[in-house]
């Protein structure tokens, strides 16, 4: 696929108001795509989309209440048009020994890194069937997801990427085994520096937001024949 053969069509980026998100929405609105960010912090979207050749649409959402993701399908396939990528990315973290863990900040995590993801992702499948569209499905995991990191405090978070594992090769099964074209990929990057992560990058090697826009531009960008099930982006040197 051609860079020019992405202009014009709409992506959803979940938690693009900073961090990951915001470099993968640049990233693809420098594409002439139709980026629709969603984040609680909408001026902070509405911050990115000055001098791109795509246009970008933000709406304000919080991905652990339900009615606010399936209001900004809606919204996408009335006002934009077609889903044809979808960028799971919102994601949270809270370090804390299991036995001091609060009740809500458990079910936020998990709200927010696995049920909110598989939500966006079944909006995002049923807009593509319904408008023939063979798009992606990009999940945001991390290293966590594929690892037992060894830092305390650190369960919650890393069983919500071991979910995001499971149930993005178990829904790329089932479009296979159905016939569907569309792609779903797993993406996950090392340490990236973001808001999340300042308080744990010090001096460990990490990559930029950019570079993983850039890594979602590699994914949407192959050959129909091709799809890139999970993409691992680590800092060179990085030991965890």
């Amino acid at each position: 696929m051609n860079m020019s053969d992405l202009k014009d069509k709409v992506a959803i980026v979940t938690g693009a108001s900073s961090g990951i998100g915001a470099g993968v929405a640049k990233e693809l609105l420098q594409s002439g795509m139709k980026v629709v960010g969603l984040a609680r912090r909408k001026a902070k979207v509405e911050e990115l989309g000055e001098g791109y050749e795509g246009k970008l649409f933000a709406i304000e959402v919080d991905v652990t209440k339900t009615e606010d993701i399936l209001r900004a399908f809606k919204w996408t396939q009335e006002n934009v048009g077609p889903v044809y990528v979808l960028v799971n990315n919102a994601g949270i973290s809270h370090v804390s020994p299991i036995g001091e863990f609060e009740i809500d900040k458990l079910e936020q995590v998990l709200q927010t890194n696995l049920l909110a993801l598989t939500i966006c992702t079944k909006e995002a499948v049923r807009s593509m069937k319904a408008n023939n569209v063979d798009g992606f499905i990009i999940n945001i995991n991390s290293v966590a997801g594929h690892n037992i990191l060894s830092y305390p405090g650190l369960s919650i978070y890393t069983t919500s990427k071991h979910g995001v594992t499971a149930f993005t090769e178990s829904i790329r099964w089932e479009l296979a085994n159905s016939g569907s074209q569309i792609r779903i990929s797993s993406l996950s990057p090392g340490l990236v520096e973001s808001e999340m992560t300042t308080s744990v990058i010090n001096n460990h090697p990490h990559v930029k937001s950019e570079d993983i826009g850039k890594a979602v531009k590699y994914i949407i960008t192959q050959p129909a024949a091709v799809n890139i099930t999970e993409l691992t982006v680590r800092p060179t040197g990085e030991v965890i």
